[in-house]
C-alpha cells in the first residue's frame, strides 16, 4: 500500500537551500523518497547539506550552483540538472531562494531594492520558465513558492513586502493558467521561523516578536517543511492557488 505523502520516483527542485528552511525541504522531501536537485549560490555549504542528507536517506540529492535572480543561470541550472538526470522534466519545484535587505524607504538605496527584487521576485519567473513546458507535457506538477507574511507589509521592508506581494499574484495567476494540466500551484507565508535571517534580528525585537505570537515560540524550519511536502503529494491535488500561512497565529 503507497504510504502517505510518497514522493518515491518523484523528481524536486528546490532553490535556497543550502541553510534554512531550504535545508529542511530538502531533508523532507528526500526522506519521502524524492530525487532532489539543490540549488543555491552557496555551492559548497549545499554539498555539506547532501552530504548529511545521503547519510541519512536512500534517496539521490544533486547540489548545483544557481543565481535565480539571473535567467540565463536558471536556465543553465536547469540544462545541466535534466543532463545529469538523464530526464527532461520535474514533478516539484519549490521556489525557496529568498534575500533581505531591510532598510527604511528613505534610506534603501537602489541596489537594496534591485537585489531583493532579482532574488525574491525574478526569480519566481527565471525557475518556473524552465520547469513548466515540461509539467504541461506531461500533465502534472507541483510549484510552491515561498512568501512571506511580510507580504502584509513590514517597516524597514518595502523591497521584501513589495517582493512577497508579488510572489502571491504570481502564484494566483499560474494557478489559474495551470490547473486544466494538472499543475497546483500554491505559496507559503511563514511567520517568525528559527533561520539565519531571524537569527540576525536584535535579541530586543526578537523577544517582541515571540511576545506577539499566540503559540509563544518562534517556528522551525522542519515544519514549513511538513507542509511543502503535503503540497507536493499526491494527497494536495485538489489544492491550488492558496496562500497557507506557518506562523504560529501571528497574523491572528
Amino acid at each position: 500500500m503507497r504510504k502517505f505523502c510518497d514522493l518515491s520516483g518523484r523528481i524536486a527542485i528546490v532553490t535556497g537551500g543550502a541553510s534554512g528552511i531550504g535545508r529542511a525541504i530538502a531533508f523532507k522531501l528526500a526522506s519521502l523518497g524524492a530525487t532532489v536537485v539543490l540549488g543555491d549560490v552557496k555551492l559548497e555549504e549545499l554539498k555539506n547539506v547532501v552530504n548529511e542528507i545521503t547519510q541519512q536517506t536512500s534517496s539521490k540529492v544533486l547540489p548545483l550552483y544557481v543565481n535565480v535572480g539571473d535567467f540565463n543561470s536558471a536556465k543553465e541550472f536547469y540544462q545541466k540538472a535534466t543532463e545529469i538526470l538523464g530526464i527532461d522534466y520535474v514533478d516539484i519545484l519549490v521556489n525557496n531562494a529568498g534575500i533581505n535587505r531591510d532598510a527604511l524607504f528613505v534610506k534603501m538605496t537602489f541596489e537594496q531594492w534591485d537585489e531583493v527584487m532579482k532574488v525574491d521576485l525574478y526569480s519566481m519567473f527565471n525557475m518556473t520558465k524552465q520547469v513548466v513546458d515540461g509539467m504541461i507535457r506531461r500533465n502534472y506538477g507541483r510549484i510552491i513558492n515561498m512568501s512571506s507574511m511580510s507580504w502584509l507589509g513590514n517597516i524597514g521592508q518595502a523591497n521584501y513586502s513589495a517582493a512577497k506581494a508579488g510572489v502571491i499574484g504570481f502564484t494566483k495567476t499560474l494557478a489559474r493558467e495551470l490547473a486544466k494540466y494538472n499543475i497546483t500551484v500554491n505559496a507559503i507565508t511563514p511567520g517568525f521561523i528559527d533561520t539565519p535571517m531571524t537569527r540576525a534580528v536584535p535579541e530586543k525585537v526578537r523577544q517582541k516578536i515571540i511576545e506577539r505570537i499566540p503559540m509563544g515560540r518562534v517556528g522551525s524550519p522542519e515544519e514549513v517543511a511538513n507542509l511543502i511536502a503535503f503540497l507536493s503529494s499526491e494527497e494536495a491535488s485538489y489544492i491550488t492557488g492558496e496562500v497557507i500561512g506557518v506562523t504560529g497565529g501571528l497574523v491572528l
